[in-house]
């Protein structure tokens, strides 16, 4: 090979490679949500799973693709490891497609049935149609056929040019040389896990070692353990997108590299025997595209029928290498991954923004408690739900943010929105529980109280605010509008304790049952407790509007205060019943 050949090859391998990723792309881009909306849902059984791995992957050609979308689900709580297991098999076995397609390539006569379908025959063509849908079809669906159309004959075109530029390689004698080295079956498994590795695709790697074999020289027997070891490789892409993500995505990730480490190690145990004992006719056969696509089918689907009866062995020895504990951080649930499916991230928004609402609720009860009985380890707690409240909101707003840059349906940008707005909401809840907190502690350590008629109002306005808050969470949690109309009745009771406790306070000032240090601790509270029925008050408005697709808060808040309804009024007087202060 002189150097013009070389520079013809590492074209046709860029070619290759661009191709393969294009028509990925535009497959991906086609049937890819629907596609994922399957993988969430028909996962029940290890067949199914086997049978909808196989057949994402043979539609979007790349087990990786498959394998790093089944990652996200198994990290998001879409799908789970076990589930996860049987659709990494199929996905094995959905990547040779790629091989029979590329196969086509090698495909020699001169009748005209064989040019027909030899892919430079038709290519051209699928090229011609693939441009004009391209460049000059407005529909997005069109377009990405045209890029699927286009991908294909990129590949095409790039195999065809490495395989004609490595023709002449046969004649050389160091190249021989080489690959008499890789006729070792342990070096030819490394050699093809480390290609596959560094260009993280096997498809890809098995149409160079399809493209190599246009030279002559190589054998099936120095091509078989190079096609186990690209499994290997493969692992790779699916092992970098598990990095950051939580144990079960991991193990998901560990699966796949276990599965392929397990079925080569079996493959090349009995092909090195088999070597050894008989002389087999098929390992000296002269390699060629259609048999390197053969070879790469039954090894795939052996190891697939050897290890699928043990896929619950697979998920132990996942567990054995990462253990599992108790403790489940719900942010994990946010992977970017899910951006392609919009409706799966929105609902793993969803999912975790309960979770902040339910900690903030939790850290309002626990500081009330305190108020009557300090303890130490429960005002960490509440200290603990604060700043996870905070880092909460700093993680979904990001996720939502990012999220809303994607093509969300009016409903989900709807969704998307009150998202964003209520995890504002419960996190300023979880700042009042703090400061709460800090004045019980205030009083704990200056061993100061409050006089017995401050204790009762005092109760009696926690408990009107206790209410209020499990009140808008569920009526967030369960879209409940209405229940989050009975909110706004509640806070405005509550704003009326906070205008009669501080009478009451200003009384007690003046008859000196009460120190001027104690009622900046008594007024800094019911501040904080009225602020929070707000805050409550503008979870519950956000609840009703968004059921309207509107988000014009302040609006609805004017007209509920400042033009009731009887059903407020009645509420309203139920509730001052309720939490009346004598």
């Amino acid at each position: 090979m002189d150097f013009f050949g070389f520079l013809e090859m590492i074209g046709g391998l860029a070619l290759f490679l661009f191709g393969m990723s294009l028509m990925g792309t535009g497959l991906e881009k086609s049937a890819g949500n629907k596609l994922k909306g399957l993988l969430e849902r028909l996962t029940s059984t290890k067949m199914n799973g086997f049978l909808l791995g196989l057949g994402v992957t043979s539609i979007i050609q790349s087990s990786s693709a498959t394998t790093v979308m089944v990652v996200g689900f198994v990290n998001s709580g879409v799908m789970t490891l076990r589930q996860a297991i049987h659709v990494i098999m199929g996905a094995n076995v959905g990547t040779t497609v790629t091989a029979w397609i590329l196969s086509l390539t090698g495909i020699q006569g001169d009748s005209l049935l064989v040019n027909l379908f030899k892919p430079s025959s038709f290519t051209p063509i699928l090229a011609l149609i693939g441009i004009i849908y391209y460049l000059f079809i407005k529909s997005e669906r069109k377009k990405d056929i045209g890029l699927i159309l286009l991908g294909f004959a990129t590949l095409i075109y790039g195999m065809e040019s490495m395989s004609a530029a490595v023709k002449p390689l046969g004649e050389v004698e160091g190249f021989r040389n080489i690959l008499l080295i890789f006729s070792n079956p342990v070096l030819g498994l490394l050699a093809g896990a480390v290609l596959t590795g560094i260009i993280q695709s096997s498809s890809a790697s098995v149409g160079i070692l399809q493209a190599l074999s246009a030279t002559g020289q190589l054998t099936m027997g120095t091509a078989v353990p190079i096609l186990m070891g690209q499994n290997i490789g493969t692992c790779v892409t699916a092992l970098i997108s598990s990095i950051g993500t939580n144990k079960n995505a991991r193990r998901a990730a560990l699966v796949h590299l276990y599965f392929n480490i397990i079925g080569s190690v079996i493959f090349l145990s009995l092909f090195i025997a088999l070597n050894s004992l008989f002389d087999i006719a098929f390992f000296g056969l002269k390699a060629n595209h259609v048999l390197i696509a053969v070879a790469h089918s039954i090894f795939n689907i052996s190891c697939t029928a050897i290890l699928l009866p043990f896929s619950g062995f697979l998920e132990k020895l996942a567990y054995k290498t990462i253990p599992d504990d108790d403790k489940q951080d719900k942010i994990l649930l946010l992977d970017a991954r899910l951006f392609s499916t919009p409706t799966i991230a929105l609902n793993r928004s969803r999912d975790v923004s309960e979770e902040m609402a339910f900690i903030t609720m939790d850290a309002i009860t626990q500081s009330f408690t305190l108020f009557s009985n300090f303890d130490e380890k429960v005002a960490q707690k509440v200290k603990d739900a604060e700043q996870q409240t905070d880092t909460y909101e700093d993680a979904l707003g990001t996720y939502l943010v990012k999220l809303s840059n994607q093509s969300l349906t009016s409903k989900d940008n709807t969704e998307a929105s009150k998202l964003l707005f209520l995890i504002g909401e419960f996190e300023r809840i979880s700042d009042y529980a703090l400061e709460i907190t800090e004045s019980a502690r205030e009083m704990n350590d200056k061993k100061i109280q409050f006089s017995e008629s401050a204790k009762e109002s005092m109760k009696v306005m926690m408990s009107a605010v206790e209410e209020v808050v499990k009140m808008a969470v569920d009526a967030f949690i369960d879209n409940d509008i209405v229940l989050a109309a009975n909110v706004d009745p509640l806070e405005e009771v509550i704003d009326d304790l906070k205008s009669l406790m501080k009478k009451q306070h200003i009384v007690r000032l003046q008859c000196n049952e009460c120190t001027i240090e104690m009622g900046f601790i008594f007024s800094d509270m019911i501040s904080g407790l009225e602020r929070i029925s707000d805050h409550c008050s503008n979870i519950a408005g956000c609840v009703i509007e968004m059921s309207h697709d509107s988000m014009n808060m302040h609006k609805y808040l004017y007209k509920v205060k400042h033009e009731p309804n009887s059903e407020f009024i009645q509420l309203y007087k139920e509730y001052s019943l309720k939490y009346a202060i004598t």
